[in-house]
């Protein structure tokens, strides 16, 4: 019996490549993702300067929202079913990259963050 050797990609790994493709990027960096998720920004609104601002710095602990609403730890090795859903993903980086960054992330930006949350 002869098996494949076809690796199967799940919904993460698609939405990689299609950050790939939009950014014609070559690759992804979690050192970057890091640094966009630490990083604050001044295009935003004033009371949200970081992602860290309501996910806070360790990613495997759980954040808060400004409402005071707690939000699941954006570390896939906490929370295993993030960013399984295209739809939600999308939704949640337009409404979060405008609110902090004062525009939509790039691709590039999206890959780099994912990359970096997913290792975690």
């Amino acid at each position: 019996m002869i098996l494949s050797t076809v690796t199967l990609a799940g919904p993460r790994e698609d939405l990689l490549a299609q950050y790939a493709a939009a950014a014609k990027a070559t690759g992804f960096s979690a050192a970057r993702g890091q640094t966009l998720h630490t990083q604050n920004f001044s295009g935003g609104k004033p009371d949200t300067p970081s992602c860290t601002t309501c996910h806070g710095k360790d990613t495997r602990g759980a954040g808060r929202a400004l409402t005071g609403k707690a939000i699941e730890p954006v570390a896939v090795s906490v929370t295993p079913t993030r960013y399984t859903d295209p739809a939600k993903v999308e939704k949640w980086f337009k409404r979060n990259c405008t609110e902090v960054l004062g525009r939509e992330c790039t691709p590039q930006e999206k890959g780099d963050w994912l990359t970096f949350v997913i290792g975690q």
